[in-house]
């Protein structure tokens, strides 16, 4: 046991730190080969930041460990809105000024509720994966022409400002997107392994061990990357960099793994964990979206967010065991 937890002490940092890496030497070469600074925020970045989730349900898919690739998506969710937003917004209350994060906030929530439909039966088939990647392929398309054909917003100021204080050259960007990219894989494999005899060890399901400590890991890119966003003023990329990752983990990372291996979906992740993902979603469309004028997450809102974390989290850990 003592050599799971090891393993998965190494594997998340390994974790976080090649996926930093790999986002930062993304966002750098697209930049280089003329992607639009707000394409790059929204896809690069936003999505980028889902690469351990995607590589870890991938995994755990493939070696049928099907609550594990579940609980990793879907806790990652949880604690993007819950955890990460509510500790950015108690650090500075988050204003969200970009038009197309205020069209995003909706668009998540009805995919939300689409991912619950398509899970009512209790079963992620082959042709629900399919259409959840349908889903995000038309999103991702719509994202591109989107960027393609905005003047100016917010966020696209944000992420040029990044990109210009980064200073690195295009052979240094392309070197550690593919360090990134492969020290993410080798991180995975042994996080994932750590994860399932940790959930032996202990008598849990891999549900659970995904749902806490692999999704808040997997979540830590996140919550750096919107932390420093919101100390520097930089709300939308803050809110950008959530909204991104949570499209990508409800549609991507549980399409991929329901292609690679369709799995039973256990009663709790739809009465309980998709209940409580929904439910934050929702609280995010009302708090976040500003229908009088600019949308704000202030400190209050911030504190109860993470407050619904702490409670979910507690009451996964008692009734576990």
């Amino acid at each position: 046991m003592l050599l799971a937890v090891v393993a998965i002490i190494v594997g998340l940092a390994l974790l976080v730190w090649s996926a930093d890496k790999f986002v930062e030497g993304s966002a750098v070469t697209a930049g280089h080969f003329g992607m639009p600074p707000l394409l790059i925020g929204m896809v690069v970045v936003g999505f980028g930041t889902s690469a351990p989730e995607m590589v870890v349900s991938a995994l755990a898919a493939t070696q049928g460990n099907p609550g594990l690739a579940l609980g990793n998506a879907y806790g990652s969710n949880i604690s993007n809105i819950a955890l990460i937003l509510g500790i950015t917004a108690l650090i500075s209350p988050i204003a969200v000024h970009s038009q197309v994060l205020r069209k995003e906030l909706p668009l998540l929530a009805l995919i939300t509720l689409l991912t619950y439909w398509l899970l009512w039966d209790g079963r992620l088939s082959f042709f629900n994966a399919l259409v959840l990647m349908a889903v995000f392929a038309g999103l991702l398309g719509w994202s591109i022409y989107q960027g393609m054909t905005q003047k100016s917003d917010p966020m696209a100021t944000e992420v040029e400002a990044e990109l210009e204080s980064q200073g690195m050259t295009i052979k240094k960007a392309v070197f550690w997107l593919v360090i990134g990219l492969g020290l993410l894989i080798l991180s995975s494999r042994i996080l994932v392994w750590g994860a399932v005899d940790l959930a032996t060890a202990f008598g849990v399901s891999d549900l659970i061990i995904g749902l806490t400590i692999v999704a808040i890991g997997t979540s830590l890119p996140e919550l750096a990357s919107s932390v420093i966003a919101a100390r520097k003023g930089e709300h939308d990329l803050a809110l950008g960099n959530i909204l991104g990752s949570n499209l990508f983990n409800t549609l991507a990372v549980v399409g991929i793994a329901g292609l690679i291996s369709p799995m039973a979906v256990a009663p709790e992740v739809l009465s309980r964990d998709l209940a409580v993902m929904t439910a934050l979603t929702l609280s995010l469309f009302v708090i976040g979206y500003g229908f009088r004028g600019p949308g704000r997450i202030n400190r209050v809102e911030g504190g109860v967010l993470l407050a619904c974390f702490i409670g979910y989290t507690a009451y996964l850990v008692t009734t576990a065991f």
